[in-house]
C-alpha cells in the first residue's frame, strides 16, 4: 500500500515537472520563431517547412504528458477502491450512513446509543430534506436497535419505492443532554459503481460510499430443512431485538 502511493506521488511529481518544462520550452521556442521571422533576410526566407517539422514535435510531446495525465487518472481510480468493492459482492456489510433506500414499502436502519436515553426523537427524511414520518421513544438502553419504517408519510399515504431517505436521530438523558450516536445499513452487496470519482456499493436497494463500510462477514445463512439443525452461527438469542416502529 505504501508503494503504491510513493510510486503514485512519484508519478504525479514528475508529470507536473514534465507540463513544467514543456510550457517554458514551448513558450522559448515561440519565443525564438517570432523574434527569426522578424529578423530573416526578405530575399532568403527560412523554411517553413523545419518551423512546422518541430511544433509538431512539441505538441507530440505535449499530447504524451496529457496521455500521461490520463493513465495517472485510471490508476487513481483502480487505487480508490473499485477492485477492493467488487470484492464485496455478496457479502453482508454494515455502512455507517443515514441514508436508506424505500424498498417493498420498508427501509430498514440501525442506531446506536452511546447511553441510555430518555427521550429518542426519530425522524425520516425526504431527499428533499422535509419529514415524512416522526417517533418518539422513551428510556431507550444504550446499544444498537434497530429501526423500520414503513414507507408511510405522516397522513397515513404510502411512498414509492425506490426514493433515498435520511433517518435523523435526536436523543437526550434525563438532564435533557444530548446523546451520542451513530447510524448504519446492513445487507448485501450487490453491485459496484463509480459516480464522479467516488466509488459506491449497493447493500440491498440502498448506496453507500464504499469507505463508509465498517464490517464484512459472510452471507446469512438460513436454517436447514425441517427436523434440522440451525446454523449456530445464526443464533437468535444474539440477535438485537427491533423496536417498535
Amino acid at each position: 500500500m505504501e508503494t503504491n502511493a510513493v510510486s503514485n506521488s512519484q508519478s504525479a511529481v514528475s508529470t507536473s515537472v514534465g507540463n513544467q518544462r514543456l510550457a517554458e520550452s514551448f513558450d522559448t521556442f515561440l519565443v525564438l520563431l517570432t523574434t527569426q521571422m522578424k529578423n530573416q533576410d526578405p530575399l532568403s526566407p527560412m523554411d517553413s517547412g523545419d518551423f512546422t517539422q518541430q511544433i509538431v514535435q512539441m505538441t507530440g510531446v505535449e499530447q504524451q504528458l496529457l496521455t500521461n495525465d490520463l493513465l495517472k487518472q485510471l490508476v487513481g481510480s483502480a487505487g480508490d477502491g473499485v477492485a477492493d468493492a467488487v470484492s464485496l459482492i455478496g457479502k453482508q456489510v454494515r455502512a455507517a450512513t443515514d441514508q436508506a433506500a424505500l424498498t417493498d414499502k420498508a427501509a430498514d436502519w440501525i442506531f446506536r446509543l452511546d447511553r441510555e436515553a430518555q427521550s429518542v426523537k426519530i425522524e425520516v427524511l425526504d431527499d428533499k430534506g422535509a419529514i415524512v414520518h416522526v417517533e418518539a421513544l422513551e428510556n431507550v438502553a444504550g446499544g444498537e436497535h434497530d429501526f423500520r419504517w414503513d414507507g408511510k408519510n405522516v397522513l397515513g399515504a404510502q411512498q414509492p419505492d425506490g426514493g433515498t431517505y435520511t433517518l435523523r436521530i435526536t436523543a437526550t438523558d434525563s438532564a435533557g443532554a444530548a446523546v451520542g450516536h451513530n447510524t448504519f445499513i446492513e445487507g448485501l452487496v450487490r453491485a459496484v459503481e463509480q459516480v464522479d470519482g467516488q466509488t459506491y456499493v449497493t447493500i440491498g436497494g440502498s448506496r453507500a460510499l464504499w469507505q463508509t463500510i465498517s464490517s464484512i462477514g459472510l452471507p446469512p445463512t438460513s436454517s436447514t430443512a425441517s427436523g434440522g439443525t440451525p446454523d449456530p452461527s445464526n443464533n437468535s438469542d444474539d440477535e438485537t431485538p427491533a423496536l417498535a416502529a
